[in-house]
């Protein structure tokens, strides 16, 4: 049945996308003037999307990680600590002029956010830290007086979460200045397991952990705008998260070898607590004589944990004893300086130049008791890494054709010593030069030819290249890897923009990709699971983008082939197929401010050389209506066919296994926002958008 509606739906979608004639084209003077009547919350552009987040649907999106997934073409982890971009992997994500990480987004309020862009085609004065950028723009308003928004949402998962916040801002003259608080009371759920087996020692296992965390968290937040002139600016930025959490769970394991055969039911308990810290300076001035623009930056970021984990272990139905007591705490600390510089010539002509100086600091402490072992261990390991880049860019028009053409370096120190190692262990020194070109040839008004070449790399998150290690059960443990490696790419693509639809093709080629592999002690019989660096990932890509819109319905549509294939000389590297990515949203906006949301999308089975992943399918639905201008109340259902088994087959170092993680993504929530305030408009304003800069 769920087959059957899926295909029906696609058909639908497609024959509606497809259906729009040369004659719907609009010319851009009147599509500006349209917005005003009927807003389209996703926007295409030379494969690009702009999606309005302030007058939507998705402002009632409790957190700011979970407003992403239900964005095309965006996948959150399984334990929402990384997001990636079909296609793409990794990408940069940016708020305002500011490269920022997961951590930011939890700590970012949704009510601050204006627009987010999916940037397929990043210029040169990004860093090269990955194909694409997701760029946040948050609000600033053209208006005086004081304005606050209050919101409640009790979502129903296995358990209760609860989402409280209040959002506020004040402007006077030329200066604004906004607040934040959220309390979020949190319940989520998780689990996975695995079956395995290693033909060496005749061993066949498998596991299944669970858990639940109680989580109180706090995000709060405060920023100030001041516009010193008409173009120019400064503005300062504190963003805070603050968690206590309790995890306790279940780990059920059989292991069979050759010498004895085990059933264990494991427990624990954790306590764990967590803070993190995001400051950011910018200034912004304009050289009218000149045509010229300058930017500055200063950011410090810092982020602290500190868990302790009690583990018991009961054999063979007898009973529980100490496994394990482990102390662990992980900080890393981040400054960077950016500056840039741009100019216009006659012509259209434009040079910009710029340059990044980056420093982190981090440092793991671990100490661990083994009641079976009658062994105790620690260690303390500290990471150092420094990160010098520049660039420069040219741009212009030659007759109709608009071209880019930009180079950034990139130089990368790092030294990672453990406290009792006279020489460092981990000592890397390079530099990469990342090329960009991008053309665009237009061929009539409403069709354009861009064709794009670029190079990226993707270094390791640090917590992934600390000594961190967390186990399931006496016989396997996840770990961190301090030796990761950097992912380099290239990617060539073309797009054809007609109207607002699009279709890309691309072929890209990364060498030393990061995926989880395993690593196996013979001696102790233990099973490490941690990432890696893998030899290559290469593959084509054909997208489809196909936005619509009539009356009081728009939708967007994306169609993706993907043929991806993943090697490595200690993998089993099986066949490669094609597969799809497939995305469709639906807005209906009535009278009286009633608004009505589908959205479905999933993936289909996955065959990449070494992984081979299942196929699902997502559907959100949510109702939004606003009472009295000022109480908007939205109700959705999240995962409504409750999708929620994620599988993945690999044979990596003689290791064979089959994968299952369960998510906890089914949800029905209500949603509560109220506004009080007012805002008036003042004399002589106009909206600065310091963002365009770095487009």
């Amino acid at each position: 049945m769920k087959k059957t509606l899926f295909l029906a739906l696609t058909i639908v979608f497609a024959t509606v996308g497809f259906a729009q004639t040369e004659t719907d084209s609009i010319p851009k003077q009147l599509e500006e003037i349209s917005v005003k009547a009927n807003v389209r919350m996703i926007k295409n552009k030379n494969g690009n999307l702009k999606i309005e987040i302030a007058n939507s649907i998705y402002k009632a999106v409790p957190n700011t990680v979970d407003l992403l997934a239900k964005l095309p073409g965006i996948l959150i982890s399984n334990d929402r600590e990384s997001v990636a971009l079909i296609g793409k992997g990794s990408p940069l994500i940016y708020i305002d002029n500011q490269k920022v990480g997961m951590n930011d987004l939890n700590s970012l309020s949704v009510d601050d956010i204006k627009t987010i862009e999916i940037i397929n085609n990043p210029s040169a004065k990004y860093e090269a830290d990955g194909k694409a950028v997701i760029l946040i723009t948050r609000k600033f308003s053209k208006k005086e007086g004081f304005q606050a928004v209050i919101s409640e949402t009790a979502a129903f998962k296995k358990k209760f979460n609860n989402y409280s916040g209040l959002n506020a801002s004040f402007k006077s003259g030329q200066t604004e200045i906004k607040a934040n608080f959220n309390y979020n009371h949190l319940n989520p759920w998780e689990s996975n397991g695995m079956n395995y087996t290693i033909d060496s020692d005749n061993i066949v296992a498998n596991y299944l952990v669970s858990g639940y965390t109680k989580r109180n968290q706090y995000v709060f937040g405060g920023s100030v705008f001041h516009r010193i002139n008409e173009d120019d600016y400064w503005s300062v930025t504190v963003n805070n998260r603050s968690q206590k959490e309790d995890f306790n769970f279940d780990t059920h394991t059989f292991n069979e070898s050759e010498s004895e055969t085990n059933s264990i039911n494991t427990f624990g308990l954790s306590r764990e607590n967590r803070h993190f810290l995001n400051s950011f300076a910018n200034y912004n001035k304009k050289f009218k004589n000149s045509n010229a623009l300058f930017f500055g930056g200063l950011q410090y970021s810092k982020y602290a944990t500190a868990s302790d984990l009690t583990s018991f272990n009961n054999y063979n139905n007898s009973q529980f004893n100490l496994f394990q007591k482990r102390n662990q705490d992980f900080d890393v600390s981040v400054f960077s300086a950016r500056a840039d510089f741009e100019k216009k010539f006659a012509n259209d002509m434009k040079f910009e130049i710029g340059g990044l100086l980056a420093s982190a600091n981090a440092n793991t402490g671990f100490d661990m008791t083994e009641f079976e072992q009658n062994r105790i261990s620690g260690s303390e390991y500290e990471l150092k890494e420094k990160n010098i880049s520049g660039y420069s860019q040219l741009s212009g028009n030659l007759k109709k054709i608009a071209w880019m053409a930009g180079i950034r370096v990139e130089n990368t120190k790092i030294d990672g010593n453990y406290n009792n190692d006279i020489s460092p262990s981990v000592r890397k020194n390079y530099t990469n030069w990342f090329p960009k070109l991008q053309i665009n040839i237009p061929v009539d008004s409403t069709k354009t030819l861009q064709l794009n070449y670029s190079k990226s790399i993707v270094r390791p998150n640090f917590s992934t290249t600390s000594q961190g290690m967390t186990y399931v059960n006496p016989y396997f443990a996840f770990a961190s890897n301090i030796n990761l490696d950097p992912t380099i790419s290239d990617e060539i693509s073309a797009n054809f923009q007609y109207g607002d639809k699009s279709v890309k093709a691309g072929y890209s080629r990364s060498s030393g990709v990061v995926n989880y592999g395993f690593s196996y002690d013979s001696n102790l019989q233990f099973l490490t699971f941690k990432p890696e660096n893998f030899k290559l990932e290469s593959g084509y890509s054909l997208e489809f983008t196909l936005p619509f819109a009539k009356s009081f319905w728009s939708c967007s549509n994306s169609l993706n082939f993907y043929l991806s294939k993943i090697e490595d000389p200690r993998a089993v590297v099986n066949d490669v197929k094609p597969f799809a990515y497939y995305y469709s949203n639906h807005i209906f906006s009535f009278k009286k401010d009633l608004t009505f949301s589908l959205t479905g999308w999933g993936l289909t089975k996955q065959r990449q050389g070494v992984y081979e992943k299942n196929a699902f399918f997502i559907m959100d639905l949510g109702v939004s209506k606003t009472f009295f201008g000022n109480l908007s109340c939205t109700l959705s259902c999240n995962n409504l066919f409750r999708n929620t088994t994620y599988s993945e087959n690999f044979n990596i170092s003689q290791v064979q296994s089959q994968t299952k993680y369960y998510t906890d993504t089914y949800e029905y929530s209500i949603a509560l926002k109220y506004t009080f305030g007012k805002m008036k408009e003042s004399n002589g304003e106009r909206e600065v958008d310091g963002t365009s800069r770095i487009r």
